[in-house]
């Protein structure tokens, strides 16, 4: 298989594939509460399914094709890496390498919220100047902010705000309008 096709199977099957994440999401939103992001979750747990059934056709039928790329390492590359994930994790458990399988399970997920964590702490670093920071116990350190008259209400709430509001957004855009 030439490398051209395998571009182009991938490249399909990943515009197809976050197309399909984006506007499912939009629709599951549309009848979920905002409290839980139930549309990532849907996402993460079909495309685990889908990813599970396809492995086994493929492997069967046709390993080296480009469907397989198109379908595998695209759409769902493209919808939901969390079944790249999932699919790794059990097949590590059924050639029976338990082990390896929980640390890759555990550790996956551990760190990626350290890594989420030190994302949000260096963005909050770098964007959001020393007196607006918050103190160890968490109260805001307003005494030292300049003030300006020009300020909107908006401006001034974020400017004292030291964690995300409670209605704080997933990855699916929940305002989105079709």
């Amino acid at each position: 298989m030439d490398i051209w096709s395998r571009i182009v199977a991938v490249s399909i099957g990943g515009v197809l594939g976050v197309n399909a994440r984006y506007w499912f999401g939009v629709w599951i939103n549309k009848w979920t509460s905002p409290q839980f992001p139930w549309a990532t979750f849907l996402i993460n747990v079909s495309g685990s399914f889908l990813i599970g059934v396809l492995a086994v056709l493929f492997d069967r039928w046709s390993p080296q094709s480009r469907l397989r790329l198109l379908s595998i390492t695209g759409f769902l590359g493209g919808y939901t890496t969390f079944s790249s994930y999932a699919l790794e994790s059990a097949t590590l458990w059924e050639r029976g390498e338990k082990g390896l399988a929980a640390s890759y399970l555990f550790g996956s997920v551990a760190g990626g919220l350290v890594g989420v964590f030190l994302g949000i702490a260096l963005a909050r670093a770098i964007t959001i100047p020393s007196w607006e920071r918050t103190v160890a116990n968490g109260a805001s350190v307003e005494s030292k902010a300049p003030k300006s008259s020009n300020a909107t209400s908006e401006e001034q709430a974020y400017s004292t705000r030291s964690s995300p509001p409670e209605s704080a957004p997933f990855l699916i855009d929940r305002d989105a309008k079709e």
